[in-house]
């Protein structure tokens, strides 16, 4: 039986990176996707597009999304950045850095989740399934917002990664270190977290950092951005060989597929150079009997089981 892979990408503008207040977010990066969903189509792959407020008011882009899923061809989900999605509300600022939204008042979480809610819901024409937060930070609270929107699925963990020196406007995020590994529920909501693994590796950098990871362990994630072809494929290979884990889940930037929308990827050599690495990575992956599938999708194989 083949396992999911699952492709995600968080569709959101570009001028954020440093996190600080006051950052210029655009969305040029918009007209980089179309490359990125024809990588995907060669594999057979379904995207999903998880939308922050600046990308769903992208009518052109917006258009296009609604046209890729009308095909078959992606799903829309939902991403929140909690600094520029209206309600705009000031906080209590200890830290300069942006927002997270469970740093807010549950009635002000609310109200900014429908606001987007409501503005994608309305251009797709049909509710929503899938989520990520944005920063990753959830909380109790968040994941009762999910349910009452009927949202099935989140994907905001990321087992072994503590985010609590990662500060917001007052406090830091999350701990998952100790978080599963695989997807489970909680209460209705399918948890897929992301795929990460402490691995003994030879990482790039200086020779310090190299024996560093080989020593003590790195933590993989299944995205380019600051991990190598070399490492993302012995991470694939370690998940496919754990008996419990049935999907691989990979996460990229929009802003990531333009030259410059990221400080990882700052040229358009950089760019060509992701590609053929993007390309390589989905080829293994659908090599080692994975299957392009959307969180959607992957929701209902679990209740269908």
């Amino acid at each position: 039986m083949s396992k999911s892979l699952i492709i995600t990408v968080d569709t959101e503008g570009e001028g954020g990176w440093f996190w600080k207040p006051g950052d210029v977010t655009t969305t040029e990066n918009a007209k980089c996707v179309n490359r990125f969903q024809r990588l995907c189509d060669k594999y057979g792959i379904k995207p999903v597009y998880l939308t922050t407020y600046e990308m769903a008011n992208n009518d052109e882009f917006m258009s296009q999304l609604i046209k890729w899923e009308s095909e078959g061809r992606c799903e829309i989900g939902i991403h929140l950045h909690a600094w520029n999605n209206p309600p705009m509300v000031a906080l209590n600022r200890i830290y300069d850095s942006q927002d997270y939204l469970i740093e807010y008042q549950y009635d002000i979480m609310r109200e900014k989740f429908l606001t987007l809610y409501n503005i994608l819901t309305s251009k797709i024409g049909h509710s929503l399934v899938s989520h990520r937060a944005g920063r990753w930070a959830m909380d109790k609270r968040y994941f009762n917002i999910l349910k009452e929107f009927n949202i099935k699925v989140d994907c905001s963990f990321t087992p072994g990664i503590n985010w609590s020196l990662n500060y917001g406007a007052i406090h830091g995020g999350p701990n998952y270190t100790n978080v599963p590994q695989i997807s489970y529920y909680i209460d209705d909501i399918l948890e897929v977290p992301m795929s990460i693994r402490k691995m003994h590796i030879l990482s790039q950098g200086s020779f310090r950092h190299k024996i560093g990871c080989l020593l003590k362990g790195k933590n993989v994630w299944l995205r380019p951005a600051g991990q190598s072809e070399y490492e993302m494929k012995r991470l694939i290979k370690l998940i496919n060989s754990e008996k419990d884990s049935d999907y691989l889940e990979f996460m990229i930037h929009s802003s990531e597929l333009m030259p410059g929308g990221s400080p990882y990827f700052s040229s358009h050599q950089h760019i060509e150079d992701l590609f053929k690495i993007l390309d390589n990575v989905f080829k293994y992956a659908i090599d080692h009997g994975y299957r392009g599938c959307t969180l959607k999708e992957y929701y209902h194989s679990k209740i269908n089981m």
